[in-house]
């Protein structure tokens, strides 16, 4: 969960803090990590969609993906000047774990989404734009908190990321078509792109298990967890 926030840890862990790194060859890498789950995604989007017989309407899809749109090319470049540190990020991952395990205790029961749903998981995806909010995590927050059972969060949750995804790897990748870092990183970009595919593809079976009861609390724990270890890290570096 939060590919920033787990991008900061491992370059702590490592002995590298990754804010450290030049703009462009962040954004490269970035793009390549998007790049190689966007497959993945769409596939599980489908599959989840054909089995509950609610397909995304394009109306739907925008009221996802507009509010996200729209913050990531106003705010991006000052959300990652600012908030892209190992403790910043450490932080936003604790909180967002706070907030899913809050959410998960709603009693939602509603298998159909509404507009409101979408809308509200597109402004989750917005706020997730900060390094160490994951715009899953966000997206099952707010489903959760609209009312929404676990199936239909998790089916919201992965049908919104595609187009967000999407226009992330454009925006990403045109900021950092012109940089000289970022073309430097094609190998290492490469690489990690097959390395996303491949572990998003492993990761894909095992979607239905959040569909049960305290799945969700279990992901909460977990970003909490990381949250910690990165302050722990950060200090000690």
């Amino acid at each position: 969960m939060s590919s920033s926030g787990h991008l900061a840890l491992l370059g702590r862990l490592l002995g590298r803090d990754y804010a450290d790194l030049p703009g462009d060859a962040r954004k490269s890498f970035e793009v390549a990590l998007h790049a190689g789950s966007v497959p993945v995604l769409a596939a599980a989007a489908i599959r989840l969609g054909a089995r509950s017989g609610e397909p995304p309407t394009p109306a739907a899809l925008t009221l996802t993906a507009l509010p996200a749109a729209v913050a990531g090319f106003l705010l991006e470049r000052p959300i990652e000047d600012r908030l892209g540190g190992t403790r910043s990020v450490a932080l936003a991952q604790i909180a967002a774990g706070g907030a899913l395990l809050v959410a998960d205790r709603a009693r939602g029961a509603r298998d159909a989404s509404a507009p409101g749903d979408h809308l509200a998981v597109g402004l989750a995806q917005a706020v997730a734009l900060v390094p160490g909010v994951s715009r899953s995590g966000a997206a099952l927050t707010a489903g959760r908190l609209r009312g929404l059972s676990r199936p239909a969060s998790l089916r919201l949750a992965v049908t919104a990321a595609v187009p967000v995804t999407l226009g992330a790897v454009a925006l990403k990748a045109l900021r950092a078509a012109s940089g000289e870092a970022g073309r430097a990183l094609s190998v290492p970009a490469v690489a990690g792109a097959g390395a996303a595919f491949a572990s998003a593809a492993a990761a894909s079976p095992l979607l239905n298990r959040l569909e049960r009861p305290r799945a969700y609390t279990a992901l909460g724990l977990y970003r909490i967890g990381v949250g910690a270890v990165s302050l722990v890290a950060a200090r000690g570096g």
